[in-house]
């Protein structure tokens, strides 16, 4: 059964489910106890097992002129859960009215969900100004229907598994650490968009991936590999910026493909990092940069080569 994807607060009576709540943003080997933890309540129920979760994120909404680095837009949540079990993905829009929620209205909320049981994270906060705490929240849930399962850390080395670590270790390009963490390779994912082709016209022509994200959790020129559009991990370089010598704002994925030529425009491709080779920066010429990038390229080639 595919994963089903809810937008909205829900209408009308709701079938009994069991509820795992939060931004799950990254999705890492926290976040993924909660996941089996719901997987497990709703085989016991012989019920439905839902995520629920916000867009935008609502640190995102709080802070919006200083947003958090997104770790994983809605598409690539959707697909890193598209194998999970799970049978419904609901998205709820965080926004004045879901942030004006007091503890005891959210609550009620998670009634009209139809939840029988509802697993959340020792962490978790809700409620207007994050009211309640989730042991108020296990002590009083008895009166809405539905019980609440309150899952320990998740231990990685000596530190706990969460967004925000995974963040400080990609932010810091400690691509071993964040992949502890997630308990896979650091990716992201989008589709091919049509660029001004200059990559082309310096015989680096690039697959380009807008980031749909307000700040991106990672920056520079990296060894990569791709997969999607007929390919499996394949080797390539990949620049994460604002592309400075064209005058660029807005942070892009670009990725180069070693020894490929096939049209690819508007196909999704998965991007995993394997290591950093060094920060963008500008130069003084085009062929200045065009030398560099051969390096990189190099850099890349002999990476991907040892690592296998």
């Amino acid at each position: 059964m595919s994963l089903q994807l809810v937008r909205g607060t829900p209408r009308g009576a709701q079938s009994p489910c069991v509820v795992t709540i939060g931004a799950f943003d990254g999705l890492h080997v926290g976040h993924q106890a909660l996941i089996a933890r719901t997987l497990a309540r709703a085989r016991e129920s012989q019920v439905p097992s839902v995520l629920l979760s916000f867009e935008p994120m609502p640190r995102e909404f709080l802070s919006p002129k200083d947003p958090p680095a997104r770790l994983t837009n809605l598409r690539e949540r959707w697909r890193l859960l598209e194998h999970s079990g799970l049978d419904r993905l609901q998205v709820l829009t965080f926004n004045d009215r879901l942030r004006s929620l007091s503890g005891r209205d959210f609550m009620e909320l998670l009634h009209a969900l139809g939840a029988r049981a509802v697993i959340v994270g020792h962490d978790f906060r809700f409620g207007r100004g994050a009211e309640a705490s989730a042991e108020w929240f296990a002590a009083e849930s008895s009166r809405y229907g539905y019980e609440v399962e309150v899952v320990a850390a998740v231990p990685v080395g000596d530190e706990r598994a969460s967004s925000g670590l995974v963040r400080t270790a990609l932010a810091a390009n400690d691509l071993p650490r964040a992949a502890a963490m997630l308990g896979r390779a650091y990716t992201m994912r989008g589709r091919v968009a049509h660029g001004n082709q200059l990559g082309r016209k310096l015989g680096f022509p690039t697959a380009n991936l807008p980031l749909h994200r307000r700040r991106a959790p990672l920056a520079g020129i990296y060894a990569t590999r791709v997969s999607g559009a007929g390919c499996t991990s394949w080797p390539s370089v990949g620049s994460l910026g604002t592309r400075p010598m064209v005058g660029g704002v807005v942070p892009i994925l670009e990725v180069h493909l070693f020894d490929f030529d096939r049209d690819i425009y508007d196909q999704e491709l998965e991007v995993e990092f394997v290591a950093h080779l060094r920060e963008e920066r500008r130069f003084e010429s085009l062929d200045a940069m065009v030398v560099q990038m051969h390096r990189d390229a190099a850099e890349a080639r002999a990476i991907l080569a040892r690592v296998g």
